[in-house]
């Protein structure tokens, strides 16, 4: 669980998920430092093939890092906001 991160906005309809979370986890690099692992979304951000109660969706944002970004869904996050930061237990 992710206590505390940086809430990021993106209603660029045209992008997908990964492209808006690579955005944001470069974004949160730059501005903390840190690599971000963790972003939760609004269920409805993710891909129809993954139900919000099938658990995470995984994007590798750099082919270096197996672990790359969990994103997983969260219903208090509004749709088009991406709550993104470190998990510490990770």
């Amino acid at each position: 669980m992710m206590y505390v991160g940086m809430l990021w906005f993106d209603n660029d309809s045209k992008s997908g998920l990964n492209n808006r979370v690579e955005r944001a986890a470069e974004y949160y690099q730059r501005k903390y430092g840190k690599t971000p692992n963790l972003c939760y979304v609004h269920p409805s951000m993710l891909p129809p093939a993954m139900s919000p109660g099938e658990g995470t969706a995984e994007i590798n944002l750099d082919p270096l890092n197996t672990k790359g970004v969990q994103v997983r869904p969260l219903t208090t996050v509004l749709p088009n906001h991406f709550w993104i930061g470190v998990n510490p237990e990770s």
